[in-house]
């Protein structure tokens, strides 16, 4: 068995460099989900990859590690990570894997992992490094069966979100995955698509597949406006992320996003709305005048997933444009794009961002780190004087919550980074608010907030 770096065991998946991440690698990691599979009852497991360089090696060492293991596994090839979960929920009682370095640069791949539903995160994660590491496999005689569920997964997505009208849509992939489905998902549903960078190349050579990051929509605001499309639509690299271009070329954040989507579920039912860290301070008040309950939950993908089925929340949204819902559980952007396509097809967009609350707020900021983020943030909790500050959450990070707005200081869980972001109601507060912030992760230099 290899050495196993602990950086190699993030929170919510496994993700990092490649000279890090090898085949040899992803075989072991297979050998582990195998046995991990068999002990559970698990027999089937779907299996997908990316378009990254480095991910057909990945992929077929740990598929063959799986077979080794005595496991039958459904293989669907290159696929986005929405059709992997469709394929695990439909056909192997939901266990997947998927290989992708998500939003990710190009020299980074990872895997992320279900059986029977459950995300392999956080304690579990770490139980399969342990099983890893003391050897502890099963030996059995499974096999591959090649599975193309691209037209199913279609249709299901187009049964849920039938549109009243067509739209003419520009669709963004940045050469990621996505590419080789989004665009037939919405002519699927009936709309005039315009593809931008919908070929699969893991080079990435026109922008970073992470609509979060407002640089990487450029050239799809600016073909919105040159074709006057209705809207445009921006993906990451596996299909996790939706990013949002109106027609007159502004992006839509995640957690504005987010509200259009509460309101719109409101209106048919009563229920629970879950945001992550990062997302606005409005959205509980806004919530709230639409008869609802929030509540604000960890930042990741299984921290989503499970909270939105345990709570039997209608939907739960992040900052970063990760969206499940409570008919579709999935954390599956391509779907979130049709479920925006359908409020479209039924309200005015236009009319329906004039009526949401505004603030000054920032992106989320990144500082770089050479130290472990979570050590450092524990020791920021410890040590740092917020004077003004109302109250303090610590499920993910320090949330520092004041009259007028809030500030966030977390350790990003997927690469070296320290997360911050900022929300007040005026541009006075922002201000007063970062020299709280920049008083308490110093000597780090907090970023330039424009």
């Amino acid at each position: 068995m290899p050495l196993l770096s602990p950086r190699l065991f993030k929170a919510y998946d496994i993700r990092a460099q490649t000279s890090l991440l090898t085949a040899e690698v992803a075989h072991y990691i297979g050998l582990g989900l195998g046995a991990e599979a068999h002990q559970r009852g698990i027999q089937r497991i779907a299996v997908a990859r990316d378009g990254r360089f480095s991910s057909p090696a990945l992929a077929a060492a740990l598929i063959n590690a799986l077979v080794a293991s005595g496991i039958t596994v459904l293989d669907l090839g290159l696929a986005a990570t929405p059709l992997l979960y469709f394929a695990a929920r439909q056909y192997a009682a939901g266990s997947g894997v998927m290989i992708t370095g998500s939003h990710n640069p190009a020299d980074y791949n990872g895997i992320k992992m279900t059986l029977a539903g459950e995300t392999i995160d956080g304690e579990a994660l770490q139980a399969l490094r342990l099983r890893i590491e003391a050897d502890d496999f099963i030996a059995g005689n499974g096999q591959i069966q090649p599975l193309n569920i691209a037209a199913d997964y279609y249709a299901a997505v187009a049964a849920i979100c039938p549109l009243a009208r067509p739209f003419k849509v520009v669709v963004d992939c940045g050469n990621g995955v996505p590419g080789a489905f989004a665009p037939d998902l919405y002519r699927a549903l009936g709309c005039d698509v315009i593809e931008l960078f919908c070929q699969v190349d893991g080079a990435f050579p026109n922008h970073h597949p992470d609509p979060q990051v407002e640089a990487n929509l450029a050239d799809l605001k600016r073909v919105v406006l040159e074709q006057n499309a209705d809207i445009g639509l921006a993906f990451d690299g596996d299909g996790d992320r939706l990013g949002v271009v109106t027609r007159h070329g502004e992006s839509i954040p995640g957690d504005r996003l987010l509200m259009l989507f509460a309101a719109a579920a409101l209106e048919k039912q009563p229920g629970h709305i879950l945001y992550d860290v990062k997302s606005s301070g409005l959205i509980a008040n806004w919530v709230k005048s639409k008869g609802g309950s929030c509540a604000a939950i960890p930042t990741g993908h299984g921290h989503m997933k499970r909270h939105l089925h345990d709570s039997q929340a209608l939907l739960a949204g992040e900052l970063s444009g990760h969206f499940a819902f409570n008919d579709w559980q999935d954390d599956d952007a391509l779907f979130a794009g049709a479920r925006f396509l359908k409020l479209m097809a039924e309200q005015d967009l236009e009319q329906m961002l004039s009526t949401l609350p505004r603030s000054v707020s920032t992106p989320e900021l990144q500082v770089a780190l050479e130290q472990d983020g979570h050590q450092l943030v524990a020791k920021i909790a410890q040590n740092a004087v917020f004077p003004q500050a109302l109250r303090i959450f610590t499920i993910d990070g320090l949330r520092i919550e004041y009259a007028d707005g809030f500030g966030l200081i977390r350790a990003s869980n997927t690469t070296p980074v320290l997360t911050l972001r900022i929300e007040a109601q005026t541009s006075q507060g922002l201000a007063r608010i970062r020299s709280e912030l920049a008083a308490a992760i110093a000597p780090l230099e907090f970023p330039l907030v424009a």
